[in-house]
């Protein structure tokens, strides 16, 4: 008779179902009519059966086997417990199947985590979550924290391979961990610049033999070395990953002989790189091997070889499909639906991204290989534009051509570059638009407007949306002095592409000259923030809030701009003018100064110089301009008569005579130079008074001629035509010592301030070529001289000692 035998297994303590190794129910034949367990298996569907006898080790006879029954059913055919679905569901008694009748199972066994294994794992855990903390850290970008989350694991790591030494045996260690944890910590001293722990780490990875892809990471030490600028040992490690990495990964080895092409081409060495290339487009063609090979022809100078890689480049497929599958072609509203929605997916970006690259390529061989492959550009260009009519690429021929025009443009051949835009007026409209555009730019450059406004309106027709265009025709409007109609173009032209800097810098000038400064300025402080560091942006807005008479708001941005382009001269020269509006002489002669640095040929800072170290009572410092502003313009008599009149000044009075002997001279019928010749003689007792006094009268009598004639109007048109002269002939360089002289009655000691025909402004026009040729505000400042500057009353008797 078996009694107490076991049937559930042994598990041990890791079993997840170890908390059931409690139960263990045996099989008592005595007692089976008690037995719970043996009453659940013989309740079957089978029916009720004939009782089986059977004999019982230990007795003589046979009996019936006892049921669950009392009416001697027979127990059911089976050898395994029923799953709980019986006749008695019929009767409304619930299904379970779990034998949730008998309660609730006994709780699964609680492990010890303070156990050794629990540490173990607690510990595995850990590094595991510092890992991925240290992935998230460095792709948002906080390489910092990615490296300290890296090292910290790498710590953690260490610590639990020591307590898995201690505990179990080395066969346990987690290899794969290991691996991982100084991968990252590798990959994070890379992203850190740590070049050479990165190359320690990668080091252990390699030499250790368990690690079966470690030496694939050479891949990665050799990017490294390529960083350092160490193409040699790059180009070993490159070589040393290739020949580790099996064949069947074919796109991994095409990549790595890439890299070692781009290697050889930093060095120079073009025919190994050749090779290289050569085999990756033989193998597996692509758009960056098939570019970097035509390079290295390039380099070569072999001009047969580059059309053949042209040739390759132009070959290499793009793998995207066809662009009328988003093109609705019927009425099914589910298909619209679907293409719409396709239109401008990820996949969709993605394709017009891997095609504008390939454009790019292509067009950039094209433009470098066209001058190089034939006797000229042209017949380059020619030869290359033939090749892509032939290619899937045909839309790209237009293109190549517009360059062509604009490479004439470089060169200045401006009647060529009209010819070969003018082949396109009967091209599709966006080529048609495109030309035109250019065609527009040109002739607005050459000021030849009407012809620049035709070609801004077939722009326009051709394309509506073309932004470009639509600033064309804005600006061939706002040089005829219609603002308004030009800021609607402009507005337009913003409305198809709101990233038009052209349009926005143009309209902002529109607002200015219509006087509404405050929309002006909101224009260019969009601009701003577009384009941070644009010299001519800064500049509008300080001068619109010089015209808002705001100069501490103009100040602040002439500082910006000058941080941008610290050697404009003109930009130093309105700082300088408006911090002596707001009377901060010091300040202003810091930056006049600097301006006259950069540029020391501003007549106006040159006179505000002059004039403030007279004011300052240092007349030998201001010789020193005055004679520069003689050199500049040695017609003008106002210089020399500035030098003399300093060294007067300065008490050197004899310097001051030979200086106004050398204006008659020069100017002999210049009544202020005879006016203090006398004087000075007088002075100084000397005897050509009598002859000056002579002269002075000679020519004053000829002043008061020339005024009655004037008067008369006999003379009038003579006089306006002398007075325009610079110094021609006598008689105007007498009416100029006239006008002087009146001057100086009129106010005395005063000149008139001489307005430069140096350009004395800011460029403040955006250089783009659709942008208008804006007027340049004016930076320099006028500054007066003293009043007493030529005053008589100062040359009295008292100027020379007794």
């Amino acid at each position: 008779m078996m009694k107490n035998v076991h049937l559930a297994p042994e598990a041990d303590e890791d079993d997840l179902y170890s908390g059931y190794n409690d139960y263990n129910p045996t099989f008592d034949t005595e007692d089976l009519e008690n037995d719970p367990a043996f009453q659940q298996a013989v309740r079957t569907s089978h029916g009720r059966r004939p009782p089986l006898t059977a004999k019982v080790p230990g007795t003589s006879g046979s009996r019936p086997l006892a049921t669950g029954y009392g009416d001697g059913v027979a127990r059911p055919m089976t050898a395994v417990q029923a799953a709980g679905y019986t006749k008695a569901a019929s009767r409304g008694s619930a299904f379970d199947p779990l034998g949730q009748a008998r309660g609730p199972a006994p709780p699964l066994e609680t492990k010890n985590e303070d156990s050794p294994e629990g540490k173990i794992k607690q510990l595995e855990k850990k590094v595991n979550e510092l890992v991925e903390e240290s992935c998230i850290a460095h792709s948002c970008g906080d390489l910092k924290l990615a490296l300290e989350k890296a090292k910290d694991a790498g710590r953690k790591e260490r610590a639990l391979v020591r307590q898995r030494e201690q505990t179990m045996s080395p066969a346990n260690i987690n290899l794969d961990l290991t691996y991982t944890v100084l991968f990252n910590l590798a990959s994070q001293y890379s992203g850190n610049e740590m070049y050479a722990e990165a190359l320690n780490t990668y080091q252990v990875i390699v030499k250790n033999k368990m690690f079966v892809n470690g030496g694939m990471l050479k891949v990665n030490m050799a990017n490294i070395y390529l960083k350092q600028r160490n193409y040699s040992k790059a180009i070993k490690f490159y070589r040393m990953a290739l020949d580790q990495i099996a064949s069947v990964h074919k796109e991994m080895r095409i990549k790595i002989m890439q890299n070692i092409g781009v290697a050889f081409i930093k060095t120079g060495q073009y025919t190994d790189a050749i090779s290289s290339f050569e085999h990756i487009m033989s193998t597996s063609p692509n758009l960056k091997a098939g570019f970097n090979l035509i390079l290295c022809y390039f380099a070569t100078g072999d001009r047969e070889q580059m059309k053949k890689a042209f040739q390759k480049l132009i070959a290499v497929p793009l793998e995207i499909d066809d662009d009328d599958k988003y093109i609705s072609q019927g009425d099914d509203p589910h298909t619209n639906l679907l293409i719409e929605a396709i239109k401008n997916d990820s996949l969709r970006q993605m394709e017009c991204e891997r095609k504008a690259t390939a454009e790019k390529y292509i067009m950039t061989a094209a433009k470098l290989i066209a001058p190089a492959i034939e006797t000229s550009f042209a017949v380059g260009y020619d030869w290359c534009v033939e090749i892509v009519k032939a290619s899937p690429y045909v839309e790209l021929a237009n293109d190549l051509e517009i360059n062509k025009a604009i490479t004439y443009l470089r060169q200045k051949d401006f009647n060529q570059a009209v010819e070969t835009l003018k082949m396109f007026e009967k091209k599709d409209s966006r080529v048609k638009s495109a030309a035109a555009t250019n065609l527009s730019f040109l002739y607005f450059l050459e000021n030849e407007f009407t012809q620049a406004s035709s070609y801004a309106d077939l722009a326009v027709n051709s394309d509506r949306y073309n932004p470009s265009a639509l600033t064309n025709k804005g600006n061939t409007i706002f040089v005829s002095g219609d603002y308004e109609k030009a800021a609607e173009f402009y507005k337009e032209s913003l409305r198809n592409d709101s990233s038009c800097t052209e349009a926005l810098y143009n309209i902002g000038l529109t607002y200015k000259k219509l006087n509404r400064l405050d929309e002006a300025l909101d224009s260019f402080l969009k601009l701003h923030a577009i384009l941070r560091n644009s010299a001519q942006v800064l500049f509008q807005i300080s001068s619109i809030y010089e015209l808002m008479e705001d100069p501490n708001q103009a100040i602040e941005w002439l500082m910006q701009l000058i941080s941008v382009v610290p050697t404009d001269s003109h930009a130093l020269a309105k700082l300088g003018e408006l911090y002596d509006n707001e009377g901060d002489k010091s300040q202003a002669f810091q930056y006049y100064y600097e301006s006259y640095r950069y540029f020391p040929s501003n007549i106006e800072v040159i006179e505000w110089l002059g004039a403030y170290y007279i004011d300052t009572q240092f007349c030998e410092k201001a010789i020193h301009y005055f004679e520069r502003a003689a050199l500049i313009q040695p017609s003008q008599v106002k210089w020399q008569l500035m030098v003399a009149s300093c060294y007067r000044r300065s008490g050197n009075y004899q310097k001051a005579l030979d200086t106004y002997k050398a204006i008659h001279r020069k100017f002999p019928d210049n009544a202020e130079c005879l006016r203090f010749l006398v004087r000075l003689c007088t002075d100084m007792g000397l005897k050509e008074i009598q002859e000056y006094a002579t002269k002075l009268k000679r020519v004053e009598k000829l002043k008061e001629i020339r005024e009655q004639r004037v008067k008369s109007g006999r003379d009038g048109s003579a006089r306006a035509r002398r007075e325009g002269s610079a110094g021609g002939d006598p008689g105007s360089i007498t009416l100029k010592g006239e006008r002087l002289s009146a001057k100086l009655k009129s106010l005395p000691g005063t000149y008139e301030p001489y307005e430069s025909s140096v350009s004395k402004e800011i460029d403040a026009s955006y250089l783009d070529p659709l942008g208008p040729q804006a007027e340049r505000p004016k930076t320099a400042l006028r500054k007066k001289m003293d009043e007493d500057e030529f005053a008589d009353e100062e040359l009295g008797d008292d100027l020379l000692p007794e």
